[in-house]
């Protein structure tokens, strides 16, 4: 194998990059849209540092607006953070 070789069969294709539509020309501009690891809602501490650490301390709410996570809110403790960040609503995430 050369230095540069990707492991696997070489009649496969790299699994590094996605796949995108042929028969939609918007493809590519809507995979760049999606949030990085398809996370619509996170929430911060309030202060910086890790999330799991300090869980009585506020933390500010984002959601992503299609181009960078933007503060929608805060929340006064890890528990109720996270509550909002799994909850479903309807119209979140990408469009089918």
């Amino acid at each position: 194998m050369g230095k540069h070789s990707r492991p696997g069969p070489s009649n496969q294709p790299s699994r590094a990059v996605p796949r995108v539509d042929a028969d939609n020309p918007f493809a590519a501009y809507d995979n760049r849209r999606r949030p990085p690891m398809d996370i619509y809602r996170r929430h911060r501490p309030t202060h910086g540092g890790a999330g799991h650490l300090r869980p009585d301390e506020p933390r500010v709410l984002e959601e992503w607006n299609g181009f960078a996570y933007e503060p929608v809110g805060t929340a006064l403790e890890l528990v109720a953070a996270q509550v909002w960040v799994n909850e479903v609503q309807v119209g979140d995430g990408p469009a089918a």
